[in-house]
């Protein structure tokens, strides 16, 4: 595993207060902290670092007289559903599995909502928690929470995109702000199963551009003899406002065929521009276990024409650290997954923020030359 010269883990689950929670008094049942990771980040304009921390509350004892319940919010208050233990699959600490038909239906374990958390510049030091600007779900199509923050600075204006997960649709949404601390949701900007929408700091031909990772269970093969490999990839989106978008006809960056450690595959930090091109951070997922092992890689992409791949780096920026993790072995529920999801620039090196095994949020100083072709 590379070493870089600051890789910590800067928030955990117990740092975070459920009594100041937006669920706190509201749910008919104890809860916990099952994990406090996925930050989406940027630079304040104090200079401090901001952490858009995903906060996933549980309920303590889920399974209750013979069903398992999930958490869901509805008009202002907060629900509990319960299924019937025999009719479910609860192997995955972090969903079960509800009989749906034809169809793969689930429900969660917990509920998320985001949390900002302030760093100092260099992320190293928790400075202040906002419990007063925290974000839960307010629309019915985030009934079952609020996930995976992806912050990027274009111009004046922060943009936010987060995943939104209903039984309406599992969509992503935009948050905006002047600040990175107020934030007004701007509603669904992609209406279909996408978890992985990254957008680009900085306009491209007068125009907005995101990364998307759009899903479903049927692709179409490549030939036998192409280097690529048929399932979820990274590809590409435009639009005017950051509002009403459409998917540029050319592809994005593509799992290789080569190599099983990206069978899966999604985006991980807004590309920012750098001198060869725009630096995109994606995560690429090897087939292991229940959720596999996530790994960080880099590709760095044309700077006037995104779905042209300047160069791949095959080797990982990031691993999973067992190391990190050891002294919340008490707390963890699964291993192998670092998730990054965010960057700034510090002069010589970039500062990464990711979530490590779903269950906190690492900061990793990893040196600009070490990234260079």
């Amino acid at each position: 595993m590379t070493s870089y010269p600051h890789d910590a883990l800067i928030f955990r689950p117990d740092d975070v207060d459920l009594s100041r929670s937006p669920l706190a008094g509201k749910v008919d049942a104890e809860t916990y902290v099952l994990g406090a990771f996925n930050p989406g980040m940027t630079r304040l304009a104090n200079g401090n670092l901001l952490l858009m921390v995903r906060v996933a509350e549980a309920l303590l004892h889920p399974k209750h007289e013979g069903h398992v319940r999930a958490i869901r919010w509805k008009d202002g208050a907060y629900k509990l559903d319960a299924w019937p233990v025999t009719a479910v699959d609860t192997s995955d600490p972090r969903k079960f599995t509800v009989p749906g038909g034809s169809w793969r239906v689930m429900a969660l374990t917990s509920l998320s909502w985001l949390l900002p958390v302030e760093l100092d510049p260099e992320g190293k030091r928790v400075e202040a928690v906002h419990y007063d600007r925290a974000i839960a779900p307010t629309a019915s199509y985030q009934c079952y929470g609020v996930e995976d923050a992806r912050i990027s600075r274009v111009g004046d204006r922060y943009l936010m995109t987060t995943c939104s997960v209903s039984p309406e649709r599992h969509c992503t949404t935009l948050y905006t702000s002047a600040d990175a601390l107020d934030w007004r949701l701007e509603g669904i900007v992609l209406d279909h199963q996408n978890k992985d929408m990254l957008i680009f700091e900085g306009l491209i031909g007068g125009e907005y551009w995101a990364q998307t990772r759009p899903l479903g269970d049927l692709y179409f093969a490549y030939p036998p003899d192409s280097e690529w490999r048929a399932g979820p990839s990274i590809n590409l989106a435009r639009s005017p406002d950051a509002l009403h978008w459409r998917p540029h006809d050319r592809p994005g960056i593509r799992p290789h065929a080569a190599t099983d450690h990206t069978a899966r595959m999604g985006g991980g930090t807004p590309p920012v521009l750098t001198d060869e091109g725009w630096l995109s951070l994606w995560h690429g997922v090897e087939p292991s276990g229940v959720v596999g092992i996530y790994r960080t890689y880099l590709s760095v992409l044309d700077r006037d024409d995104p779905s042209v791949t300047v160069r791949t780096v095959h080797q990982p920026v990031l691993e999973p650290s067992p190391a990190l993790t050891e002294p919340l072995k008490h707390q963890m529920y699964l291993d192998g997954v670092v998730f990054t999801t965010g960057i700034a620039d510090a002069g010589d090196r970039w500062i990464v923020a990711s979530g490590e095994a779903d269950l906190a949020c690492r900061i990793t100083h990893i040196p600009k030359k070490a990234l260079r072709s």
